[in-house]
């Protein structure tokens, strides 16, 4: 029997079974993106444009001007004011009356240029040459610039007798180069004006492209 038991016990005992072996762990995706910014694309310069596409560009129509006055507003040319030739209908442009008007505004800023260089002529002949050298170049200054004063007014004289002999022909108030109405706020501002403010505007952007 003790044998018996000893065999029993000697028996081995069954092997353990062995773990299941853990399931391997997916490969970890790789975490790090790239944080490199996409490349912009590249800048392509546009074309410049052509002169005559510059010149033909249409520009913005002028914002209309509700009472455009001058320090002279107050006077009556013709038997009408500044305010009351505003207040026409577009049928009134270049009417009689409101061409009486310019000429009357006109032959009076011909008058003032006259009698500025009347005057200036005068100050020059009977001013004495002042013997102190500092007075002397002060003096000289002053002279240069009513001389240059005068030379602008000169100038402007020749503008204002052409107006006048427009509005004897009947053109004074159409833009020279469009044939469009000038606009009544744009002569009582510059009754000298020959050119809408739009054709005014592309002349002078032509002149910066080309120069003088």
């Amino acid at each position: 029997m003790a044998s018996t038991a000893t065999t029993s016990k000697a028996k081995a005992a069954p092997p353990a079974k062995a773990a299941p072996a853990a399931k391997a762990a997916p490969a970890e995706k790789s975490k790090s993106k790239s944080n490199t910014l996409p490349s912009a694309p590249p800048v392509v310069a546009a074309p410049a444009p052509s002169v005559a596409a510059v010149a033909a560009r249409p520009l913005p129509s002028a914002p209309k001007a509700a009472m455009v006055l001058t320090m002279n507003s107050h006077k009556k040319y013709a038997g009408l004011t500044e305010a009351e030739i505003l207040k026409q209908s577009e049928a009134d442009y270049m009417s009689k009356e409101q061409l009486a008007f310019f000429h009357e505004k006109l032959v009076e800023l011909r008058g003032q240029i006259l009698h500025n260089a009347t005057d200036t002529g005068e100050h020059l002949r009977d001013t004495e040459v002042a013997t102190d050298p500092s007075d002397r170049a002060t003096q000289e200054e002053e002279y240069t610039l009513e001389l240059r004063t005068r030379d602008r007014e000169r100038k402007l004289l020749k503008k204002v007798d052409k107006v006048i002999r427009m509005i004897d022909d009947g053109s004074f108030g159409w833009c020279e180069e469009t044939g469009e109405p000038i606009g009544l706020a744009r002569l009582i501002a510059r009754p000298t004006a020959t050119l809408s403010i739009e054709a005014q505007e592309r002349r002078e952007r032509m002149q910066k492209l080309y120069g003088d």
